[in-house]
């Protein structure tokens, strides 16, 4: 029979795992050293109230042997019946329907005029050199046919203001 003094001691760590998951929840946001100390003191618990400590590591090792033979398992159903199909949107964007990443390299635009070929409110879409770019203004509405420039880039963003004339 287990002394008293073990099974006080497993309902403690067990205990004070408990309360490191939850310190690492609510307190402590992500997985760091008290999500760990948990769920070691969780398990130091457990095993603390076991007769026979190879009884109780041969339970661990059975434990995680049938948790990845289920996660393998669900892999293969996953495969086989397509689930994933039905957790993933299935269609794909093709370069070929319109769907392009935005061009990274820009500043070539930097100073350059164009016609606003949507209202700009503040964002829509001008032509800056025969090419349609995604555009953006400092906060202002810009009717579509007026003339812009091009006056910052950062990144993909391109910012444009009306000008009274197109320059050459």
């Amino acid at each position: 029979m287990v002394p008293q003094l073990h099974i006080w001691l497993s309902v403690l760590f067990f205990l004070l795992g408990i309360a490191a998951l939850i310190l690492e929840i609510f307190i402590l946001p992500g997985f760091g050293v008290a999500g760990v100390a948990g769920i070691l003191l969780i398990a130091w618990g457990i095993l603390l109230l076991a007769v026979d400590f190879t009884q109780a590591a041969m339970a661990l090792v059975v434990g995680l042997a049938a948790t990845l033979a289920a996660f393998l398992l669900g892999i293969r159903l996953f495969k086989r019946f397509n689930l994933w199909q039905r957790l993933t949107l299935g269609t794909k964007q093709h370069k070929e329907a319109g769907y392009v990443a935005p061009q990274a390299d820009l500043m070539q635009y930097m100073g350059r005029t164009g016609t606003a070929l949507t209202p700009l409110r503040p964002s829509g879409a001008a032509e800056v050199s025969g090419r349609r770019l995604d555009v953006v203004t400092g906060g202002e509405y810009i009717p579509a046919g007026t003339p812009v420039e091009v006056i910052n880039v950062e990144g993909t963003r391109v910012v444009v203001r009306a000008v009274d004339k197109p320059r050459q």
